[in-house]
C-alpha cells in the first residue's frame, strides 16, 4: 500500500538508488525513479529454479540485480537452446508489458538470483497516477526491444552469410 506522507521505505530506497545504475532510466528523474520504486518488487531465485517458461503467460518484467540467468528457446527439434545469459542490470520479459502475449522464451537461474520486476498491474497503476512516467517507460522499452532486433537481425545476417544454403 502506497504510503501518504511520500517518504520511501528502506526497500523503495534500495529500489531507486538500483534503477538509478541502470541506463534505461538514466533521463528519468528523482520523483519518477521514486514513483516507480513503490510499483516493484524482489523475487529470489534458487539455482535451477525457472523465471518463467515459453508459452506462459507474461505479466511483469524484470532486472537482474544479482545473479545469472540463462535464457533458452525451444528449436524446431524441441531441444532448449542457450541464447542469451543475463547477469546484475539485464533486463527480461518487456514484450509483457507491451503486448500480454505468451513467453517467447524459458528462462532459469544458473546460481541464487534476485530480480527486481514490475508487474503489468503495478505499471498500470503507474500509468494512473503519473501517464507521462508510464509513457517515458514504454519508450525506453521501445528503444530497448529496438535495439535488441537489430542486434539479432545483425547476428542473423552473420549466421546466412556463413551457412548460406
Amino acid at each position: 500500500m502506497p504510503r501518504k506522507d511520500n517518504k520511501l521505505s528502506h526497500t523503495e530506497e534500495e529500489t531507486r538508488e538500483f534503477l538509478l545504475s541502470l541506463s534505461l532510466f538514466e533521463s528519468f528523474d528523482i520523483d519518477e525513479l521514486s514513483l516507480l520504486a513503490r510499483h516493484m518488487s524482489y523475487i529470489q531465485l534458487q539455482r535451477g529454479e525457472f523465471l518463467f517458461v515459453e508459452g506462459d503467460k507474461g505479466d511483469f518484467m524484470g532486472f537482474v540485480v544479482h545473479g545469472v540467468l540463462e535464457v533458452m528457446k525451444k528449436s524446431a527439434s524441441g531441444e532448449n537452446i542457450t541464447i542469451a545469459r543475463l547477469a546484475r542490470g539485464s533486463s527480461i520479459g518487456e514484450m509483457s508489458i507491451i503486448d500480454k502475449s505468451p513467453r517467447s522464451a524459458t528462462v532459469v537461474s544458473r546460481q541464487a538470483t534476485t530480480m527486481l520486476t514490475l508487474t503489468l498491474k503495478g505499471f498500470e497503476k503507474l500509468l494512473a497516477k503519473s501517464p507521462t512516467t508510464a509513457v517515458k517507460i514504454i519508450r525506453k522499452i521501445a528503444r530497448l526491444l529496438s535495439l535488441n532486433m537489430r542486434r539479432t537481425s545483425s547476428k542473423l545476417a552473420d549466421l546466412l552469410n556463413t551457412n548460406p544454403t
